[in-house]
């Protein structure tokens, strides 16, 4: 079960195996891109491309069909606004698209329609290499 293992060093572990995927590459504007208007300045990492789809794989499979704009909603955050209250904000839908999209190009997501639910879901392909992670 994906829930035995620590999700931290599950996501680490599923952007290794990521990373010798070819058809998940993080984009030339990766680089340069915040990932969210909450955040000041892009990640210092130079995996977070891999460390982020594998996140997202993790919630997919645990949140079973889920679209792009809940996941905005995951990984959003609060903003300093300066004196003014914080406020919530979404993440960047166009980073989560593209890894969707890529996701979905190396067969580990595909889109579904269960029980009135639209969105995307782990296949077979998706499960086992989250499962042999442990």
């Amino acid at each position: 079960m994906i829930h035995n293992i620590p999700t931290q060093k599950l996501v680490e572990k599923t952007a290794e195996e990521l990373k010798k995927v070819p058809s998940i590459t993080p984009p030339l504007w990766s680089k340069f891109v915040k990932t969210g208007t909450h955040k000041e300045r892009p990640p210092v990492s130079k995996d977070w491309w891999y460390m982020r789809s594998a996140s997202i794989l993790r919630k997919i499979y645990v949140l079973g069909p889920i679209g792009t704009s809940k996941l905005r909603r995951k990984y959003g955050g609060r903003k300093n606004r300066g004196h003014k209250p914080e406020r919530s904000y979404k993440g960047s839908g166009s980073i989560i698209r593209k890894v969707l999209q890529q996701l979905e190009a190396a067969g580990f997501v595909e889109k579904a329609n269960k029980k009135g639910h639209k969105g995307r879901v782990v296949t077979a392909k998706g499960r086992s290499l989250l499962d042999k992670m442990q």
